[in-house]
């Protein structure tokens, strides 16, 4: 795990751009539709390869794939059997550490000094972590009386729900997929995946480690295309399908839980955000300035926990405002493989459009820019990337569009408050409920804030600080349901209660 201890060549230059292939039943396939898409390169727009569009024959084909491991030799290994597969496959991960880092670099653009201390040791970690859970979860029993004085015995009896229909998303890919996945086979489902078609190349990659490792055919399968009429929607329909986690935006985790819907399949979905920051006048200004910083511009702000809502108490407003203004303009914005970029580019082109016409939005309804805006100047081999500037706006009304809909950018709105009270409403004042970050050197303040805020999860002093074990979703339109540790198994498992009657 030391990837960065060496120069790195330019990806450009790569050996590891490469077209991306469907894994089905344990082999690599092109499919059989003829239809390919190109995968880009965010951080100079080059071309990294084709990748094939699944169509029904695929989605049904991974299904059925996975229904079989069920019944068959998956299904039939223990628990201890799995969890050596599963051990297995984390540390093959950690071996091939560059291979992972260099694809995910490749697919997102991020840099290398973020994905390799997040991104790829998550990506072993949530196979190992579930693991546990599964080895060390209890199931409940109760004895009861009986008119006949005999009493019964009920206990409880958790047994795989099946074929577990993943959809992950472009942000974190190996992170995100595998923190659905890991579970999912650690309690003995099988399941189908169907990355973001912005970034197909460490999913597919994960097939090699599977077949490396001895992971029975059928399951861990993916499948490669798009959402609407394509894999995605395939794959929601499929009546082989068990169960679907999502992870994406509200509007198609609408979508998707009409598809559940057919079936009364279960879903489990972490949806947008619209995350706020409470900053009072008696934090650590040097904690609560570089955890905004990190909040806001982490990932080029593609971190479904990122801040994109600052709330500061009025006696610090200048003073955090002009802080994070010379932190954002000190970001350096450079290429993956150099240990001093500070940020990369967004995901694509597309999301460029998208993320520039809220900084539009921004100036045409009011909003003050205090830095950043628009695109930055790239020298020539990075000016087909897709680069923005890191922003920060002041002086928005409560109901603008920046300060109400998720922009998935590396930007942030500013707003000055007074009062406790007042900082709460304002966080609240949102349809979404996914993170918030909190920072107060006043116990009692923290505490009390922390129970107000109608989020999943709400950090204090800090933020992204993530223990696995613990329950991870969202409130209001940031989702349905909780997992992480011991949570997971509500949407993993099937619950059977056994009544033995004395």
């Amino acid at each position: 795990m030391n990837a960065l201890s060496q120069p790195r060549r330019p990806l450009a230059e790569s050996s590891s751009r490469r077209d991306a292939s469907h894994f089905i039943n344990g082999e690599f396939t092109q499919g059989t539709t003829g239809k390919f898409y190109d995968n880009f390169c965010p951080v100079d727009g080059s071309r990294i390869g084709s990748v094939p569009e699944g169509g029904k024959a695929e989605i049904d084909a991974a299904v059925k794939a996975a229904r079989a491991a069920l019944e068959g030799p998956w299904g039939k290994m223990s628990l201890n059997e799995r969890a050596a597969l599963l051990n297995n496959v984390a540390a093959a991960i950690n071996r091939r550490f560059d291979e992972f880092l260099e694809a995910e670099c490749l697919d997102t653009g991020k840099p290398m000094s973020l994905a390799s201390h997040i991104d790829i040791p998550r990506g072993a970690a949530n196979f190992t972590m579930f693991i546990d859970v599964a080895k060390t979860v209890s199931t409940e029993c109760f004895p009861m009386d009986t008119p006949d004085g005999a009493g019964a015995l009920n206990y409880g009896l958790r047994r795989p729900r099946g074929v577990i229909a993943v959809i992950s998303p472009w942000n974190l890919p190996l992170l995100l997929m595998t923190w659905k996945v890991g579970p999912a086979l650690a309690l003995g489902n099988t399941v189908v995946v169907k990355p973001s078609e912005a970034t197909p190349l460490t999913a597919t990659l994960l097939g090699e480690v599977m077949n490396t490792c001895g992971v029975p055919k059928g399951v861990y399968n993916v499948v490669h295309g798009f959402g609407g009429n394509s894999a995605g929607e395939f794959l929601t329909q499929h009546p082989g399908v068990n169960g679907i986690t999502f992870t994406g935006s509200t509007r198609s985790g609408e979508m998707l839980m009409r598809e559940a819907a057919r079936g009364v399949r279960p879903v489990s979905l972490e949806l947008g955000g619209k995350n706020p920051g409470i900053v009072f006048a008696d934090c650590d200004m040097d904690k609560a300035v570089e955890g905004t910083m990190r909040s806001a511009f982490a990932n080029c702000g593609q971190v479904c926990l990122g801040t994109e809502r600052v709330y500061v108490q009025r006696p610090i407003f200048d003073e955090f405002v002009a802080r994070m203004k010379v932190g954002a303009e000190g970001l350096k914005l450079g290429r993956p493989e150099d240990p001093t970029t500070g940020i990369g580019p967004l995901v694509s082109e597309t999301h460029r459009k998208k993320v520039l016409s809220y900084y539009a939005k921004a100036v045409e309804q009011g909003a003050t820019v205090i830095t950043g805006g628009g695109i930055p100047d790239m020298p020539a081999d990075l000016a087909g990337g897709a680069w923005i500037q890191p922003t920060i706006w002041t002086g928005a009304a409560d109901d603008a569009a920046i300060v109400t809909e998720e922009i998935f950018g590396p930007c942030c709105h500013i707003r000055p408050f007074d009062t406790e009270e007042e900082a709460i409403k304002l966080a609240n004042g949102t349809p979404y409920g996914l993170a918030a970050a909190v920072w107060t050197e006043n116990l009692s303040r923290a505490h009390r804030v922390a129970s107000k805020l109608e989020v999943g999860i709400c950090w204090v002093n800090s933020w992204f600080l993530r223990d696995l074990r613990t329950a991870f979703g969202g409130a209001k339109a940031s989702g349905i349901g909780r997992e992480g540790g011991i949570h997971s198994l509500e949407f993993y498992t099937e619950m059977t209660n056994v009544c033995v009657k004395l």
